[in-house]
């Protein structure tokens, strides 16, 4: 069965050009949760041994054929592709910001960082990095803001979990809901005052 699957998943995993969600995969090929990780585990050790130019990433529940770090120069010059223009400074910190407190509000990462942030989250949004991922329960209803599958690719990373962590802690801290709506209201208190 393996056999006859492992091309199957190969081609769809190629035709798709998005991560695939792993309870996606069960449904098209009509088995357990175990047996695709089997598949997609045989899978990579094929593209391995192949030395294939691509790879097999596991993105947080879902799976992408993924072109291979080494080839990045040749793919450039084929597609004319322009180097892109490496994340500034701010936006790393932003970025760190949202990645170990997800989600968070404009708010949240400004008071972190003390100084506004819009331009960087406008950015950071643009280049597909975060993405909006709800609205806290407060007058306004301020946006919350989270990485997205795109942001685990360029870094490297399976899921958020193998994010390394903080100095001087032991694992990187859960989000803490109660201070964001703390921080997200007395935002919400300054800029009433300023009206």
């Amino acid at each position: 069965m393996k056999s006859e699957l492992l091309p199957a998943l190969e081609a769809v995993l190629f035709a798709g050009g998005e991560p695939i969600s792993a309870a996606r995969l069960v449904k098209v090929f009509d088995i357990e949760p175990d047996e695709l990780h089997e598949l997609c585990a045989a899978l990579r050790d094929k593209l391995d041994a192949e030395n294939s130019g691509i790879k097999l990433l596991s993105l947080d529940g879902a799976y992408q054929l993924v072109t291979r770090e080494e080839h990045e120069q040749y793919i450039k010059e084929a597609f004319d592709l322009r180097r892109r223009t490496p994340l500034s400074q701010a936006a790393l910190e932003v970025l760190s910001v949202i990645a170990y407190n997800q989600p968070v509000t404009k708010a949240f990462i400004e008071q972190v960082r003390g100084v506004d942030c819009s331009g960087v989250v406008g950015t950071l949004v643009e280049k597909e990095l975060i993405e909006e991922c709800g609205r806290l329960e407060l007058p306004g209803r301020p946006l919350l803001y989270g990485t997205t599958k795109n942001f685990l690719r360029c870094f490297s990373l399976s899921s958020i979990k193998d994010l390394p962590p903080l100095p001087g802690k032991e694992d990187a801290a859960a989000p803490d809901l109660g201070e964001q709506l703390m921080v997200s209201t007395l935002a919400e208190e300054e800029i009433g005052d300023e009206q």
